[in-house]
């Protein structure tokens, strides 16, 4: 410590053992500690910190007298190893003649002078005894029943005699001495308010108690929210035939299937190889900030991983206006935040549900979803965010598009007619899709391409004899419009 000061004894009362009764305990410099009786305050050169041996009382008479000594030596304060009870006279003059009173009952008037002396030194064996005295106090208060991250905080400032504060700081790494964390997700890191040797030995075991209450502060508060997020990740996977037996063990953990539920599906995606997995500390920090995002809102919400995507819920009651909006608005801060952890090579694709009803209702929705991100990624589409459709049709096709086994079956089929290049190709898909679409009526999808129907019997020929297909064939006919519809789903997306 540069300078000991009486506001720096003050602020070490508690592991010093006095107590601060009267005038003022300001910034002046503390010199020398010295222990002397009253009765020789007359010699004690200024800015000496005087500890009053002996256990009785001083009588009020002789108080008066030694504060006036003192102010006129200009002492750096009075230090009284009983329990002292100052009258008003005493008070009145400690402030006014500006001497710093200490009360130390029951001290060792020897030992507290070596205290004070190692202070005054600033030595090594100074900054650990407040070191110590800083992590054992901070221990105790993670062990109590208030043991928060605040308190725990507090006490070892109180020890140390400097500020240890938290602060927010997205790029500290898990690993670092004065990272503080839930799990290995950094919430922030451990500073202090100057450059303090006994701050330094302490720092990171205060850093590594308030990581442990803070797990156990998110851990209290979080887990019913997680154990149903546990239960819907099974009801979205589950068969169909299953979701009745969930019923009852959403009752138990509060999880009111009855009520309309959207559901919201965050897919990662590695631009230089998109079958990686994404960074394994992605996802608690991702989770962590999600359920801090909505704790507190009015909505219930339900934050849960099916391998790398997130699947976000938001239950509330039937009818409720703008509910698919703003769940949009929390899961698109959530995609924001998830680029932010990974950084480039990676994007994330955010998909939304319609608001339904019912178990069924909340399965659907999530397939949604997830249905509307996958189309999403198959389009090239990577990072939107993608709304469901509400038309049957329209949800049908973006099921098949985003499967990668039926779309690759169904481009088979309009293979053929990439070898005619791209613009030749998507006109021969617009122009049967037409054709089949109207029951194979040339009138009908020539009024529907501005063409007249010669020009589409034209077409027509070179695309049949392209893909040699009976197009008059009831089963071959759907699985090409169903070919051409999904063809064009993606081409629309790009």
């Amino acid at each position: 410590m540069a300078q000991l000061t009486v506001s720096d004894l003050a602020a070490q009362g508690d592991r010093l053992g006095i107590r601060h009764s009267a005038g003022p305990a300001d910034g002046r410099a503390v010199v020398r500690v010295d222990v002397s009786p009253l009765d020789l305050l007359g010699t004690v050169p200024a800015g000496t910190l005087v500890i009053v041996p002996g256990t009785e009382h001083p009588p009020p008479y002789r108080l008066d007298v030694a504060l006036r000594q003192a102010s006129a030596r200009e002492v750096a304060g009075l230090v009284f190893t009983t329990e002292l009870t100052l009258p008003d006279t005493a008070r009145v003059l400690a402030d006014r003649g500006g001497v710093p009173v200490f009360a130390a009952p029951d001290a060792r008037s020897a030992d507290l002078a070596l205290v004070v002396d190692r202070l005054l030194s600033g030595g090594a064996s100074e900054a650990i005894m407040r070191a110590t005295h800083a992590i054992e106090k901070a221990t105790e208060a993670a062990a109590g029943p208030d043991g928060t991250p605040e308190h725990i905080l507090a006490e070892a400032n109180r020890m140390l005699g400097s500020e240890l504060a938290l602060v927010e700081d997205a790029s500290v790494t898990w690993s670092a001495a004065d990272a503080v964390c839930v799990g290995e997700v950094p919430i922030g890191r451990l500073v202090g308010n100057r450059s303090d040797p006994a701050m330094a030995i302490a720092l990171p075991v205060v850093a590594s108690l308030l990581s442990r209450a803070a797990q156990r502060q998110i851990s209290d508060r979080f887990a019913p929210t997680q154990s149903r997020a546990d239960l819907i990740v099974e009801l979205v996977l589950a068969e169909s035939h299953r979701v009745e037996g969930f019923v009852g063990q959403a009752a138990m953990l509060g999880l009111p299937l009855q009520l309309s539920h959207v559901a919201a599906w965050l897919v990662p995606t590695g631009l230089d190889n998109p079958e990686a997995r994404a960074p394994r500390s992605v996802q608690p920090a991702l989770e962590l900030f999600a359920l801090q995002l909505v704790d507190g809102r009015d909505e219930m919400w339900h934050v849960a991983f099916v391998q790398d995507d997130l699947l976000l819920v938001s239950t509330e009651e039937h009818g409720a206006g703008d509910h698919q909006r703003r769940l949009r608005e929390v899961a698109v801060r959530l995609q924001e935040y998830a680029r932010g952890l990974t950084g480039h090579g990676w994007e994330y694709t955010l998909g939304l549900g319609t608001p339904q009803t019912g178990a069924a209702g909340l399965r659907s929705s999530a397939a949604e979803a997830r249905i509307a991100a996958g189309s999403a990624i198959a389009a090239g589409r990577l990072g939107s965010v993608e709304l469901t459709d509400v038309t049957g049709l329209r949800r049908v096709l973006l099921d098949v598009y985003a499967s990668p086994t039926s779309r690759s079956l169904l481009a088979d089929i309009l293979l053929p007619l990439d070898a005619l290049g791209p613009e030749r190709a998507h006109i021969s898909v617009q122009t049967l899709l037409a054709y089949l679409s109207h029951r194979n009526s040339l009138a009908h999808a020539g009024r529907e391409l501005n063409l007249h129907p010669n020009a589409v019997g034209y077409r027509l020929k070179r695309v049949r004899d392209t893909l040699q297909l009976d197009l008059d064939d009831p089963d071959t006919r759907f699985a090409v419009e169903l070919a051409c519809r999904v063809r064009l789903l993606g081409a629309s997306r790009r």
